[in-house]
């Protein structure tokens, strides 16, 4: 029923979306008297006002076609060099060969498309060859493919990480959780493809520790009260139909309830900047909403595991996390080098909630693990904008270089010439 309204909703407002971009273009012609008038300038701006909340937003472009390197500008291209049915692991491929570290960044799947990581791709793009986990809207896949659960969703990571071979791991938000159990498993059955690094980046780890609105949401209500009400079956208009899915547009009702006052304000910003003519402030703001309001379905078996096994049992932080039916040992973890990075504003996954990585990876030497709080940051700075570019990045690019190294080279460094 939810899915239903959704959609009535969504044909409802698309003549006034139509009609508000109609009289925006109106107002914004050269030929217009009106363009020339603060009357016409206040119409124009209130127009794209409703019509970018009326519109229906889909999934944007990665759009990365250059990366600096050396001080030169060389060309990207996207390749999809692994295609499974719910993810596809995305390759940034640059025009030029280069002897540098391969990273996967594990994007997470939580109502976003990866596109949410653009920033983070560009900026460690120059310095590592970039893969990404491209999640699919499962909206869009067939039914004739099953369901995806968590387990899934860590045997992909870890078919990527044997894909790959040899390979550093930046795993942001709850992508942390499934990274950690892939590890685990890999470590568990002595593979030879275990990443060499991971990177975690504010994650729900341990969700007892500084509990977040987020949290509290979780554990407020029984398992099956998520099961009976955000739980939708996809329509037939979608190539996924037949799909138990946890739909986007419930997701995002609940990011912007979280910090509503904001998002107004914002929107008031917005409506100044248009009637003053500040293109790039206009601008910004565009390019983040039109990132912000695109969402994707999650798989219904997934978002219950998570629900279940992250943020009501915590069977990571208390060692009772299982992987196809068998409780894991995440103390079999003892070649990988770990970096767990928190914002300290982060009102998501609260401070401490990544850190429980270390008390939980104990196999780990001590001169492997290191861990920081970016000051002023919440959880959307930690991965990007400046602050993300000007320390976070480069402070994982430096941890990857250590440890792309032989690992008993980069054991004799000291942990302030790794970080």
């Amino acid at each position: 029923m939810l899915y239903q309204l959704h959609q009535a909703y969504t044909q409802t407002v698309a003549p006034i979306n139509a009609y508000m971009q109609h009289m925006r273009n109106f107002c914004t012609q050269p030929w217009s008297p009106l363009s020339y008038t603060m009357t016409g300038k206040t119409i124009a701006a209130a127009a794209e006002v409703v019509e970018r909340i009326t519109e229906n937003y889909h999934k944007p472009e990665f759009g990365i076609k250059y990366a600096s390197i050396g001080g030169n500008k060389i060309a990207v291209t996207e390749e999809i060099v692994v295609e499974k049915p719910f993810c596809k692991l995305r390759h940034f491929k640059r025009n030029a060969t280069f002897d540098q570290p391969k990273l996967l960044v594990v994007a997470p799947l939580s109502g976003h498309h990866a596109t949410l990581l653009r920033g983070t791709v560009e900026h460690l793009i120059s310095d590592h060859e970039v893969y990404i986990t491209d999640w699919e809207n499962v909206r869009d896949v067939p039914v004739s493919h099953g369901g995806f659960s968590l387990d899934d969703y860590i045997s992909y990571l870890i078919d990527f990480c044997e894909f790959l071979s040899d390979v550093h791991i930046v795993a942001i938000c709850q992508a942390t959780v499934p990274t950690i159990v892939a590890a685990t498993v890999m470590a568990e059955r002595k593979v030879d493809f275990q990443p060499k690094s991971m990177t975690l980046l504010g994650g729900p780890i341990d969700t007892r520790i500084s509990p977040t609105d987020v949290n509290d949401y979780a554990i407020s209500k029984e398992l099956q009260w998520f099961e009976e009400n955000v739980i939708c079956t996809v329509p037939e208009t979608y190539t996924g139909v037949g799909q138990k899915v946890y739909p986007g547009f419930i997701q995002l009702t609940g990011f912007l309830s979280m910090n509503y006052n904001s998002h107004v304000h914002k929107h008031f910003t917005f409506f100044g900047d248009l009637i003053k003519g500040d293109g790039d402030s206009a601008e910004n703001h565009r390019k983040f909403y039109n990132e912000y309001l695109a969402v994707m379905d999650m798989p219904a078996d997934y978002y219950l595991d998570t629900i279940r096994r992250v943020f009501i049992e915590h069977q990571l932080p208390q060692g009772k996390m299982e992987y196809q039916g068998k409780v894991i040992d995440c103390s079999k973890v003892d070649q990988v080098a770990l970096l767990t990075i928190e914002g300290e504003n982060d009102d998501i996954t609260g401070v401490g909630q990544t850190e429980a990585a270390h008390r939980i990876l104990t196999g780990i030497p001590e001169d492997m693990k290191f861990h920081y709080v970016q000051e002023d940051v919440g959880h959307y700075g930690v991965f990007n904008g400046r602050r993300f570019r000007q320390e976070i990045g480069p402070l994982i690019r430096r941890f990857i270089t250590t440890y792309n190294q032989p690992r008993d080279k980069a054991q004799e460094q000291s942990m302030e010439q790794a970080l």
